[in-house]
């Protein structure tokens, strides 16, 4: 065995297995690889839209969370008007209550008092007509001097 001729043969050897993988292997592989660096690049890509889409959509959220919480105070604070509106209009009501109140317990004061006058006239003329009599000693008729009692009573 000659060496030369063995290395020989292993150089051709080699040689043709090169030339195989190179027209036959090589570029499915390279064709496989390129593939799958143009999906990585593709899904990288779409990682980066579909972050930028969660932001917009954070900010978004955000947005309508403020607008909301705006809308909450100022529907808080048209209610806080509304119940001091409420508030002032039943103290007005109550405040016209009271003074209707009071004006027709002014009027049945009144009523009374009139009718406690009449009253005491009344008596005044009875005991008028009693002293007389008494004074007298002699009986006073009321149905004749019924006038008279009526402008004595009218004085009181």
């Amino acid at each position: 065995m000659n060496i030369n001729l063995t290395m020989l043969g292993q150089l051709i050897s080699f040689s043709l297995f090169v030339l195989f993988c190179m027209k036959y292997v090589w570029p499915p592989l390279t064709q496989i690889m390129r593939e799958r660096q143009k999906t990585i690049a593709e899904g990288l890509e779409k990682a980066v839209a579909a972050e930028r889409q969660l932001e917009q959509a954070n900010e978004a959220a955000d947005n309508e969370l403020g607008e909301a919480k705006q809308q909450a105070a100022e529907l808080i604070a048209q209610a806080r008007s509304r119940a001091n509106q409420i508030i002032e209009e039943a103290k007005a009501q109550a405040s016209e209550e009271a003074n209707r109140i009071l004006e027709g317990a002014q009027a049945d004061i009144d009523q009374e008092i009139n009718r406690a006058r009449e009253e005491l006239r009344s008596r005044v003329g009875v005991l008028a007509v009693e002293g007389a009599e008494k004074i007298l000693q002699a009986e006073v008729n009321r149905g004749t001097h019924e006038a008279m009692l009526s402008k004595l009573a009218a004085e009181l």
